[in-house]
């Protein structure tokens, strides 16, 4: 049986922005039995046959959406949720433009939901969905990044929740800066100082991206990383053993120059946030958690937007960034350069990153007469 569950998966900063202290950790404790529930019980019940983790991360996401969801609805912090709740949510769903896939994914994981109430509290739950999503049977991969794609990622991160210095500012403008100010830090309007302006340009997600597109760092490297890993005098990331995923190697993976410097500027940017003082982590959320696969997932596609990466018909995800370094390091290198960038054992787990788009082909086909 598993006592335990990663507490990232408790909540998220939306949905505790939205709520007061007294209802986030109401609302803690019943997300942790319901998750429990699932990672124990939740795919049969009455074998105590539980789902797997990734399954659990993923269904847990939607429902903090599904749930922010209803308290806008509701107008206020609820765990009472109904059958009407889901309808209603169905139909908001069903005119967006997501896929039916990803609308699937929302209808499963509100049904978990109906069935931890029905075996944990008790409640008669008859959900028979108004709308019906059906997810494809045949699997999509995860898709790479181009070249382009790669470099407008660099640039978009630089400007990312970026404000103006505060000195540039009229006084009416920098009033309207402090109020978003305010909003982003959780603080009152009046406590924003000129200080805010300056943390607001953080290096923190430049660090993150510029580091992620060099090195292809997964989601758990991203939550384990540690300052001991960076040398940035050589632009070296040194992953030690005992940190390594899915493998027990010691590795060390080259990183642009540049990215090295980025990286210098992030860690003493960092020595002056209190959250940091017992951690060794480098990166922590501003409720001083690890980032999770989820958490990347969003900001990685806030960061598309903002670059002006078409998402739209393509399965792109923080793996995308993972999956284009194995791709260009085999264009610039070899396969061989690509399996230890990417911390591959074997060059064979290195073949599903290279597969080459349609374009690529077409252009080949063009180049053989």
């Amino acid at each position: 049986m598993i006592d335990s569950i990663d507490e990232s998966w408790l909540t998220t900063e939306e949905s505790e922005e939205m709520l007061s202290p007294r209802e986030v950790e109401m609302y803690r404790t019943h997300r942790r039995d319901l998750l429990k529930w699932m990672l124990n019980q939740g795919q049969n019940p009455a074998a105590g046959v539980g789902y797997a983790e990734e399954t659990v991360e993923n269904r847990s996401y939607r429902l903090d959406l599904f749930y922010r969801w209803v308290w806008d609805v509701e107008n206020g912090y609820t765990e009472n949720i109904t059958t009407s709740h889901a309808n209603s949510y169905l139909k908001y769903l069903h005119p967006q433009s997501y896929s039916q896939a990803y609308k699937a994914a929302f209808q499963k994981a509100i049904r978990t939901l109906f069935r931890w109430q029905e075996h944990q509290q008790g409640k008669l739950v008859n959900w028979n969905p108004v709308i019906h999503f059906h997810s494809s049977s045949v699997p999509t991969s995860r898709e790479a990044l181009t070249r382009d794609e790669r470099q407008d990622l660099r640039e978009a991160v630089l400007d990312h929740e970026s404000v103006p210095h505060y000195n540039s500012l009229d006084p009416d403008q920098r009033e309207n800066w402090k109020q978003y100010l305010a909003q982003r830090f959780t603080k009152p309007k009046d406590e924003v100082t000129k200080d805010d302006f300056n943390r607001a340009n953080s290096w923190k997600w430049p660090s993150v991206f510029w580091t992620a597109l060099d090195a292809g760092l997964r989601p758990k490297e991203v939550e384990r990383a540690k300052v001991s890993w960076v040398d940035t005098q050589n632009a070296i990331l040194r992953i030690p053993s005992e940190d390594a995923v899915k493998n027990d190697n010691h590795w060390k993976v080259g990183l642009r120059e540049r990215t090295g410097e980025i990286l210098e500027k992030w860690i003493e940017e960092r020595d002056t946030y209190g959250k940091y003082d017992d951690s060794e982590l480098l990166w922590l959320t501003k409720y001083g958690n690890p980032y999770g696969s989820q958490a990347l997932n969003r900001r990685f596609q806030t960061v598309c937007d903002e670059a002006g990466i078409k998402r739209s018909n393509r399965n792109l995800s923080w793996y995308s960034i993972r999956h284009s370094v194995g791709r260009q390091m085999v264009k610039e290198m070899s396969i061989g350069a690509a399996a230890a960038q990417l911390r591959h054992k074997s060059m064979e787990s290195t073949l599903q990153y290279i597969r080459p788009s349609a374009e690529e082909r077409q252009e080949a086909l063009d180049n053989m007469g």
